[in-house]
């Protein structure tokens, strides 16, 4: 039967018909019945394309990329607008990406968004302040322009640190990897600010908001318990990678890749080495665990930092975009409607499992 299912989604690909609804339903079937865990709950479904997932006061928000935040409460969904001052691109990859609430979210209903936007013939990324005002969120202050993008690798992960900055991942722009390797270009990096936008003091580098560099395109960024920050990035082809971030050190790219070594550049914890790749996305900690979303693996990755092995947790659900973890529980996102996906019925889906049963 999988192999009758796999030939068949091959097939609709290759068609460019897309399959019949029965015919989803029967992959969708399919894929459940080969799950090597208790099926993760549904808790939203029909998303488009989501990005990015936090939560505040047990209420979910997600970005998608054509432009909206998707609020989801009790099994609500609502769809929320993002007016924004730029007009979205929609090159591949691009579109509204990255989206943090402000710790204060409660009091000020102001969040960080990381978005694509195109001006004349030209295409950038840019960094801003959103506040949600009657369902609808509003782009209310600039944080940081022009952030070199391209047809592809726009970085776009944004998180608040336990330091209380906002970082933000930045891609290569794809035609330009050697500018991962030039600290004034704010291309193929990891950004360091304060809330408002400014360049904390402390950065590595004297006036500049560069934190790490040498980086292809880095998706996911999460911290342990001890406030140390670890990184996940697309590898070319293959060697994606799972880095330990430390502050002003040079990650490589484009000059060394997976387990290559050179003195002054840092080599990954973790890659998916020269013949496979995982297309790593958002992650999270939880108990010396690294748990990372993967596109192209269509899984989510468990690293386990003391015993230094992997293991797929999740499978079966197509491409994975982000995850988070509250409580206990783990949350995730497919992306299998970014064009690159085989859509099931009702897809994209926000799943929750709780850890203990991974």
């Amino acid at each position: 039967m999988k192999r009758v299912l796999s030939g068949l989604i091959i097939l609709c690909a290759m068609v460019g018909a897309g399959c019949s609804k029965t015919e989803e339903r029967g992959l969708e079937e399919d894929r459940e019945a080969s799950l090597p865990y208790k099926e993760p709950e549904v808790i939203a479904d029909e998303l488009q394309i989501p990005w990015s997932i936090d939560q505040s006061e047990g209420i979910f928000y997600l970005s998608e990329r054509p432009g909206h935040i998707v609020r989801i409460e009790d099994g609500r969904t609502e769809r929320q607008k993002a007016v924004l001052e730029k007009p979205l691109a929609t090159a591949a990859e691009a579109g509204l990406l990255g989206f943090v609430l402000s710790p204060d979210f409660s009091k000020t209903k102001e969040a960080f968004a990381y978005y694509t936007y195109t001006d004349g013939s030209s295409q950038y990324n840019r960094i801003i302040l959103l506040k949600l005002d009657n369902g609808t969120w509003k782009e209310t202050k600039l944080l940081m322009d022009r952030i070199p993008s391209g047809q592809f690798h726009h970085g776009g992960r944004l998180e608040i640190g336990p330091d209380n900055k906002l970082y933000a991942t930045t891609g290569d722009a794809s035609y330009e990897p050697e500018i991962a390797q030039d600290i004034q270009s704010l291309g193929g990096k990891i950004l360091r600010m304060n809330l408002d936008g400014t360049i904390p003091d402390d950065n590595p580098i004297k006036e500049s908001y560069v934190y790490s560099y040498g980086h292809r395109n880095p998706q996911g960024l999460t911290w342990a318990l001890d406030g140390t920050l670890y990184e996940s990035e697309h590898g070319p082809s293959a060697n994606d990678e799972v880095n330990l971030i430390q502050q002003g050190h040079n990650y490589g790219w484009p000059i060394i890749v997976g387990k290559e070594g050179k003195e002054g550049m840092e080599t990954p914890l973790f890659t998916s080495g020269d013949s496979s790749t995982w297309a790593p996305s958002g992650m999270a900690f939880y108990e010396g665990k690294l748990y990372v979303a993967a596109l192209r693996g269509n899984v989510v990755l468990e690293f386990d930092l003391k015993s230094k092995k992997m293991r797929e947790v999740i499978t079966g659900l197509g491409r994975i975009r982000d995850v988070y973890i509250k409580d206990e529980f783990l949350y995730f996102v497919s992306n299998n409607t970014d064009g690159r996906g085989t859509p099931l019925e009702k897809d994209d889906k926000l799943y929750q499992i709780p850890l203990a049963e991974l």
